[in-house]
């Protein structure tokens, strides 16, 4: 489930209810039950992967230690496999809502016209499938650029998040380009943030459902200078591999795996 489980008990962050071990023991019935984080599912499934389930952004150097896990889909979930002297222990995180930290004036803006509406804005306000049409909207507002009539009907019809990506990796509106190259530098610069914070010199795992959708805008180039732009740290950030996990069940395989283990 998307979001911090306590005791058993979760209560998912952009969803109405309540998930709990005790209730599902007894409603399904089952002897066994228990309830993982989604991103700590998605973390057991990538390190289980091939080489083939990658794409590589960077190649870093590759060697034993820590790693972080980012993805980016209907929320931001990230989480961390630490390395315990060749053991794989992962630590689920509620990281996705940490401020969000601009870094242009462009972002500076954003996170004003956001706050307006939200108060606290996290990164999930950002690097997400409702955070990109966030972006959308703040440029929207903020451009000379209209809207044409086309596009206004394509959003109200369908999911805008998607009409958003198609669009803009198409090159077809001006504002869907830069919300998708916003969205691309603001999510290289988030996962250069937790690559520090865990010092992830065993590699850095971008999944999650909206990456493989904007894998050329991820190789493009922008997401790995944001990710480098660490300042003094910026030679470090460049040792660090970076892969793409193209795999959509990873978080299914990562959840049996955890449920295999259980068993045993």
């Amino acid at each position: 489930m998307a979001g911090a489980v306590i005791d058993g008990s979760v209560r998912p962050t952009n969803l109405p209810w309540v998930i709990d071990e005790n209730t599902l023991r007894e409603a399904i019935p089952s002897p066994q039950v228990r309830v993982i984080n989604d991103l700590e599912a998605a973390a057991w499934g990538v390190i289980r992967l091939s080489s083939t389930d990658f794409v590589t952004l960077q190649d870093g150097r590759s060697r034993s230690g820590h790693k972080a896990v980012i993805a980016a889909g209907t929320g931001l979930g990230e989480a961390f496999i630490i390395d315990d002297g060749g053991r794989a222990m992962v630590v689920p995180s509620e990281g996705g809502h940490a401020d969000f930290a601009p870094r242009t004036d462009a972002e500076t803006a954003l996170l004003a016209y956001l706050r307006r509406e939200f108060g606290h804005v996290s990164y999930e306000r950002v690097l997400s499938g409702p955070g990109l049409l966030n972006i959308y909207r703040f440029l929207s507002a903020t451009r000379a650029h209209i809207e044409p009539a086309w596009l206004t009907d394509r959003l109200q019809a369908e999911d805008p998040s998607a009409v958003v990506t198609e669009i803009g990796l198409a090159g077809d509106d001006a504002n869907c380009v830069e919300a998708i190259d916003m969205f691309t530098s603001i999510y290289g610069a988030e996962a250069g943030n937790l690559a520090l914070k865990v010092i992830a010199r065993g590699g850095v795992y971008v999944t999650g459902g909206i990456a493989p959708r904007i894998r050329a805008k991820l190789a493009g180039g922008a997401f790995m200078a944001a990710f480098r732009d660490k300042g003094r740290f910026a030679p470090l950030m460049e040792s660090f591999p970076v892969r793409l996990a193209l795999e959509s069940h990873a978080p299914l395989l990562g959840a049996a795996y955890v449920a295999s283990q259980s068993l045993r």
